[in-house]
This record gives C-alpha cells, structure tokens and sequence, in this order.
C-alpha cells in the first residue's frame, strides 16, 4: 500500500503511550505537503541561512516519502530563492550575503547596460518613533505601535542616487541603532538575518514618478522640482508577514529601474 504522507496519522500520549488518532484531511499534493514542512523548518531557523541542508534521501527518510517527491519540493522552494542548489554540493538555504541575491531587490541599473557598482552607504538617522496610520497599516500594526525609522542615501561615488526611507516593528528591530547600521559593512538584508533572525523572501513594489521636494532636493543635492522615481516596497518574511516599509526616491539621469518579466 503506498504511503499516505507526512500527515496522515499523528500521535497523542495517553497514560504513557501513544495513541494514533486520524489528523485533519489534506487534499494538497504530497509534494506541497512536504514544501510545508521545510518551510516550517525554515521559519522556525531548523537551518540558518547560508547552511547546508539534509540531502534529499535524508529527508526522504525523514518524512517517508519518495526522493521525487521531496525534490519537487525542493525545485519549488528554489524557484522562489528560499534554497539554492549547488552543482556537486547539494542545497543551501539562500542567504542575503550572496553576490547574485545583493541586488535582487534593488533593481536600478546604469544606462551604459554595465554590472551596477557597489553602491556607497550614507546613513542619517536612525530613530524609534511610533508607527503613523500608513506605515502601521503596511505592516500589520496597531495605531501607534513602535516601529524603528531609518533613512540613508546610496551613492554613486560621492553622488546621491538613492534616498531611502524604511520602517521596521521595533519588537522585531528594537535593537537595531545608528552605531550598528555604521559598523554594518554588507546588504542591509544581510544584516537583518544576521543580527534579527529575520529574512525578507520575498517584496512588493508600487512605482510612480514624482517631483522632489524642498526637503528632499537638499538632501539628495538636486533643484527642487526635480523628477524622481517614487519606488514604494513592503517586504515579507515567513508566513507572508510583513517585516518592512520602504520608500525611495531614485535619481534616473543615468540609471534606470529595470525589470524582466517571464
């Protein structure tokens, strides 16, 4: 008889023993039920970023299902760049600190079509602060709860081409300060699953033009007025829950926001 699955019985201990007891019916693809599990052990940090998981035999084992059937799993969790998987190697949980996820979510690009340079971080401020309605409502808050703000400007050299605003639950980033964003030398991402046990996996974005103002003109060095590229993002982490705001405004006199579809 084959297998039923991962879910099809669970034990309750009753006077010593355990006692099998139906669990709740599932009509999700075998395959999608062992996804659940790995991302279950993934959210709850069973293997950390960067870190080598069991292979699919192992978990195979594990879970009493086929090879097949976890590797499809695993092929899905791939594809959405929770895991990657190394030729020779086996598969890792992805990890911000890797050169080909440091842009994933920046997507500005030089006109000229070169490799985007590593971008200079400017950072000036870092407060905590209560949430106002806009920024509590994207991320799931209470009116007023304390979330920590922090602005900073990417630079081209010397040149500011980014203004960056950003919002974060203070009871997930209440100990992020200004003395470790300025010791912090890689992605900012990077940070946040380093530091915080939180990592973004996946953003949306909302994309409008604007005209700088007085306060914003000063900051990034430009004529008021000026057009800027307005790119509103909230990323999530595990569970599909949001775990920042962010809003920058790009100078596109020689960049461009790119994005490539299908």
């Amino acid at each position: 008889m084959p297998d039923a699955g991962p879910h099809a019985r669970a034990g309750r201990q009753v006077g010593g023993a355990t006692r099998e007891v139906p669990a709740t019916p599932s009509f999700s693809p075998l395959y999608q039920q062992i996804k659940t599990l790995l991302l279950r052990s993934l959210q709850q940090g069973d293997w950390q970023p960067g870190e080598l998981i069991p292979s699919e035999i192992e978990l195979a084992a594990r879970y009493k299902v086929s090879q097949g059937t976890v590797r499809k799993a695993i092929d899905e969790l791939a594809a959405e760049n929770l895991l990657v998987r190394r030729q020779g190697r086996g598969t890792f949980v992805a990890t911000h600190a890797e050169e080909g996820t440091r842009y994933r979510f920046l997507r500005l690009t030089p006109d000229d079509g070169q490799v985007p340079p590593r971008l200079e971080r400017r950072l000036l401020d870092c407060r905590r602060m209560r949430a106002t309605a806009d920024v509590a409502r994207a991320l799931g808050l209470g009116s007023g709860e304390a979330v920590v703000e922090v602005r900073r400007l990417l630079l081209e050299g010397e040149r500011a081409l980014v203004l960056d605003d950003l919002w974060l639950p203070a009871t997930l980033f209440g100990a992020l300060d200004a003395e470790l964003l300025a010791r912090w030398r890689g992605p900012l991402y990077r940070l946040f699953e380093a530091e915080f046990s939180v990592r973004m996996i996946r953003a949306e974005e909302k994309i409008r033009a604007v005209a700088a103002s007085a306060d914003e003109a000063r900051v990034l060095g430009v004529a008021p007025a000026t057009p800027l590229l307005l790119v509103e993002r909230r990323s999530y982490t595990y569970g599909a829950r949001p775990v920042e705001l962010r809003r920058g405004l790009y100078l596109t006199e020689r960049w461009h926001y790119r994005n490539e579809l299908g």
